[in-house]
This record gives C-alpha cells, sequence and structure tokens, in this order.
C-alpha cells in the first residue's frame, strides 16, 4: 500500500474541485475492501459541505438475474466479471455523464431479495458528482476497458490480501450465517479468485487510498 492516502485526504481533494459540470468518481477494489463505505463517506462528505452535491451510484444494479445465470451456467460465480450486464451499464453512465435529462431512473441490488430493482432510484439533473463503486471498473479487459472514458477521476482500495479474507469469511459466516463449508466454499471457489482479477487487472488509479481503521 506504498503512497496510500487516507480516505480524508481523498474527500478533502474531491471537496476542492471547483464547480462546474456534471463529473464521474470511480470508486474501485477488490470484495470486502469496502467500497460501499468509502463511496458513501465522500457523498456524504461533499454533501457536508454543499449539500445536494453528490450521490453513489452502485454497479450491483447490474447483476444479471439469478434466473440467467443458471442458464449460463454461472450461479455459483454469482459477482464475477462475467455476471454484470456491462452494456447495460456502460449505457447508464454514458447517460449519467452527459447530463442531458432532468432526472435519471436507475436499477438498484437489493441484497435480501438477491435481485436488481429496475427505476429504484432517480439521480436528478442538478447533482454535480456521482461517486460510481464497483469492483471491476478499472478492469484492463474487454468489455470493462470501455468504462473508462467516463470516469473523471479514478480511486483504488487497496486492502491487504489476509485483511480481505479475514473480512470476506466474517460477511459469509456472520452477517449471512452460513454453514461452515458454505462459507469456505463462497470464499475461496469464487471471493478470493474475483479479488485477484480486481488486483491483476486493473488500470492504475489517479488516487490509492488505504483501508479505514
Amino acid at each position: 500500500m506504498t503512497g496510500a492516502m487516507p480516505r480524508e485526504a481523498c474527500l478533502a481533494r474531491l471537496t476542492e474541485m471547483p464547480r462546474g459540470p456534471r463529473r464521474l468518481i470511480a470508486v474501485a477494489g477488490a470484495p470486502g475492501s469496502g467500497k460501499s463505505r468509502l463511496a458513501q463517506f465522500l457523498a456524504d462528505g461533499l454533501n457536508a459541505a454543499c449539500p445536494g452535491r453528490a450521490e453513489v451510484v452502485p454497479m450491483d444494479g447490474f447483476h444479471y438475474d439469478d434466473a440467467v445465470l443458471e442458464a449460463r451456467g454461472l450461479r455459483p460465480r454469482k459477482g464475477s466479471p462475467a455476471t454484470f450486464d456491462v452494456a447495460g451499464f456502460d449505457h447508464l453512465l454514458a447517460r449519467l455523464r452527459a447530463n442531458a435529462e432532468p432526472e435519471i431512473a436507475i436499477p438498484v441490488f437489493d441484497r435480501d431479495l438477491e435481485i436488481s430493482r429496475g427505476g429504484a432510484r432517480i439521480i436528478g439533473r442538478d447533482v454535480e458528482i456521482l461517486v460510481i463503486e464497483g469492483n471491476y471498473l478499472l478492469l484492463d479487459m474487454p468489455p470493462w476497458d470501455r468504462l473508462a472514458r467516463h470516469f473523471d477521476e479514478t480511486v483504488f482500495l487497496d486492502v491487504p490480501p489476509d485483511e480481505l479474507e479475514r473480512r470476506l469469511h466474517r460477511r459469509w459466516t456472520v452477517k449471512h450465517a452460513l454453514p461452515p463449508e458454505e462459507a469456505e466454499r463462497k470464499l475461496r471457489e469464487n471471493d478470493l479468485p474475483n479479488g485477484e482479477t480486481v488486483r491483476r487487472n486493473s488500470r492504475k488509479a489517479g488516487w490509492t487510498v488505504g483501508p479505514a481503521p
């Protein structure tokens, strides 16, 4: 994590940006790194200084439905790069960046129901900074590499592999209360390989942020 900045320094840089046309800020990192928390921290900080300036847009709304994953034999790998509608996400980012419509509806992934709900949130034209959050935003491989053109700044959340493994193990055994063998399978056969894909195949971000204390 050489050169990683604290999240407060990242927020300070964003806060100092001059007011102007809409900007998209990518926040990427491996599963379990804390992307959602970092993205919300940044949006909350921006809004504390200027109410209504920022909102978070998660990539997870573009999960394929479980029925599609079952038909493609990908259900056990849900959350891997092949299980997202990247083209749909690309089109949404283009619309959000153009900001030519009074409002844009976005899908939201419901973690309780394990499905994406279309049109679950509205982004208004007056929101200046969108913090886009997801594992694969910086992947330098097709079709994910098409997303790069949308981002004004990129942030990578760098968390040591052993800490990621600890967090993911806790997620499945404590938060989701899965049996130990199922939690281990999800960890070894999906989460950790996905994290390795992020670490090995992501472009270098403009800013690197260390884990929250």
